[in-house]
């Protein structure tokens, strides 16, 4: 999933971690709480609003989900 997703700015600030914001993203998906009571762990909720929505205008999830698709259509899973 690493390749879907931008690289790290050269210059200025770091992004915060991709997979502590996918988790936090999924944490709201799934249990349907409001992005600002997302846990601290999982970082600030407006960071993961934000992050699903670039993604989503960029198309990354459906490269993602087609990337799934096609190692499960080559293994048989």
């Amino acid at each position: 999933m690493k390749t879907f997703l931008p690289p790290q700015p050269i210059t200025g600030r770091k992004r915060v971690d991709d997979r502590k914001i996918i988790n936090g993203i999924l944490y709201v998906l799934i249990t349907g709480c409001r992005w600002r009571d997302l846990p601290p762990p999982y970082d600030s909720g407006v960071t993961a609003w934000r992050r699903l929505k670039r993604w989503s205008e960029a198309g990354i999830w459906d490269k993602i989900i087609e990337s799934l698709r096609q190692k499960l259509d080559l293994t048989g899973n």
